[in-house]
């Protein structure tokens, strides 16, 4: 039972005035972060401002609270802005709270039942896609409000919506254009040079201080959407309807299965960040899942949007010093102060300005840097990524999602199929053979061997753990020996990267030997040798471990 235990729980029991003051500082911090954020993101989504706040509170204290992870945030996120904006359109805001609902009980079922594991049978080119996906979108629905232009209702089709905004491009306002591009200028330029102050919250207050003082005739908050009325709203149970409930079950499965994806992600983030990875502190995935199904079947009681786990602000908040989920909690009061005290203040902020934060988080959560990766994965997993990528631009994220997995069983199923052999046994692999076995090595103590047997493909990842888990207690040199490791995909290339950055930030050396061919045709297309050192590439254990020793000697020096 303690492993099923909220995070929150454990915390508790060994808190202390230290750390609730760094939990303070990171908790402030991050509320003034999720402020805009929040008010964007519900904006983007077809709904007022004030529904994203209400969600960042609920949400985000009750993550925190029942959560599985020392240090996750919650709370509305651009991964639900599509998904969202589709539904309200389609079945109003009603059918967006039963979705929401609907989408909870699946999150918290797949908690109960323990499948939080199994967001690891989602292959990495299936992520990106949708991902790249979703950040076009939803950059591409802020350029009416950056630019100030004057169209009456901009299309929910992409491709409709490029027309209407080229068509409407003589329309710009140039006061709102210069908003929107002081304030995206403003948060680069302090991303770039003061990363501690969120820029974000320096370019909503300038952008906002502007219009008042200037009295700028441009698109506020308060001349959309009548200004953000203080507290939160009373509870409301949405209106079940059972015929509705069955369209909806749909779009509730992919909100669900967003929401677990990137809260999980998140949680792995975190704990890559605060260094509990392989420690006590570790995320739980389902006691994660459970929190997040809990938060969405409450959050539309509120009036609030969908939530999950967020990655920026759960990363400004370590950032800023939090330590247990008490951050987390207080960046929701934080927030709940705002609404009772500040919220008629909101009314002048620009909505250029709101755009302009809602281009960068386009930008931070496209991943558009794993694009090249992908591309040097051969024909099958760029298949996979472009796929999911077209279908979630002009199709729908539901579609994408159902077709990439199709598609990812597809290549799973090839990749197992291209693996197996029949070939004669020979002198010639006798001969070879010696070179690869163990029993006849002698391995000195600066060294410790791992093997992979069988298909390293999405799904069979998770086991790198028994290495990470240990980090700490290894010797100075790991060996990884493929040679039974019949296949490997973008997802089991991507879990090796992130074992070899660890085991270098560790201060160890990763050697690599008997990869197969296939393996090692997709290393050397993945361009593999730059994480570990092409010469850390061996073709079997007995020049591993010749290897070994010089990397040894060279870690001595080093260290002396």
């Amino acid at each position: 039972m303690a492993a099923w235990l909220p995070k929150s729980f454990h915390a508790l029991k060994r808190y202390d005035r230290r750390t609730f003051f760094s939990d303070l500082i990171a908790g402030v911090t991050v509320g003034l972060v999720a402020l805009p954020l929040s008010m964007a993101f519900a904006i983007a989504s077809g709904l007022s401002p004030q529904a994203g706040i209400y969600c960042a509170v609920v949400t985000g204290f009750l993550i925190s609270l029942l959560g599985g992870s020392m240090t996750q945030v919650g709370g509305p996120t651009g991964a639900f802005v599509v998904v969202v904006a589709g539904i309200v359109a389609k079945y109003g805001v009603g059918g967006l709270f039963m979705c929401t609902m609907m989408a909870g009980v699946i999150l918290a079922v797949m908690g109960l039942t323990g499948m939080g594991s199994a967001v690891k049978f989602i292959p990495r080119p299936i992520v990106i896609g949708f991902t790249n996906g979703i950040a076009l979108l939803i950059a591409s629905t802020q350029i009416k409000d950056f630019f100030g232009l004057r169209i009456e209702a901009v299309p929910g089709e992409f491709l409709d919506r490029l027309e209407a905004l080229i068509a409407h491009a003589g329309t710009f306002s140039v006061e709102e254009t210069i908003i929107g591009a002081a304030s995206l200028a403003v948060i680069v330029l302090f991303v770039k040079f003061l990363p501690r102050i969120p820029g974000a919250i320096v370019a909503l207050f300038g952008a906002t201080l502007a219009v008042t003082l200037l009295d700028l005739k441009v698109e506020t908050i308060g001349t959309r959407f009548g200004g953000i009325p203080a507290g939160l709203p009373a509870l409301q149970v949405p209106r079940f309807v059972l015929k509705d409930a069955l369209k909806l079950l749909s779009p509730a499965l992919t909100i669900a299965i967003l929401g677990a994806i990137e809260s999980l992600l998140s949680a792995v983030v975190a704990d890559r960040m605060t260094a509990s990875g392989t420690g006590a502190d570790k995320h739980n995935p389902n006691t994660e899942l459970f929190a997040q199904g809990v938060a969405n079947i409450v959050s539309p009681l509120f009036g609030g949007l969908p939530a999950t786990g967020a990655i920026a602000r759960t990363a400004t908040s370590i950032r800023s010093g939090a330590r247990t989920p008490v951050a987390g909690m207080i960046h929701a009061l934080v927030l709940l102060l705002v609404l009772l005290v500040a919220a008629p203040l909101t009314k002048n902020v620009p909505m250029a300005a709101l755009a302009a934060i809602l281009f960068i988080v386009a930008y931070n959560m496209g991943e558009w840097r794993e694009i090249p990766e992908i591309l040097k994965l051969g024909r099958r997993d760029v298949s996979v990524w472009a796929v999911t990528f077209l279908l979630t631009v002009f199709a729908d994220l539901t579609v994408a999602v159902e077709f990439g997995m199709i598609m990812a069983a597809l290549v799973f199923i090839s990749r197992v199929a291209l693996t197996t052999t029949v070939s004669q046994v020979t002198d010639d692999y006798l001969q070879q053979g010696w070179q690869h076995i163990l029993p006849d090595k002698s391995i000195p103590p600066y060294v410790t061997i791992f093997r992979i047997h069988g298909p390293f493909l999405f799904g069979s990842t998770d086991k790198l753990e028994e290495v990470e888990r240990r980090i700490q207690e290894l010797p100075p040199v790991v060996i990884l020996r493929l040679r039974n490791m019949t296949a490997i995909d973008a997802t089991g290339l991507h879990a090796l990267e992130m074992l070899a950055e660890r085991l270098h930030a560790s201060g160890r050396a990763l050697i690599l030997c008997g990869a197969p061919w296939q393996p090692l045709k997709m290393m050397k297309r993945a361009e593999f040798e730059r994480r570990v050192g092409a010469e850390n590439m061996c073709e079997n254990v007995e020049e591993a471990l010749a290897r070994a020793a010089v990397v040894h000697e060279e870690l001595q020096r080093t260290n002396a």
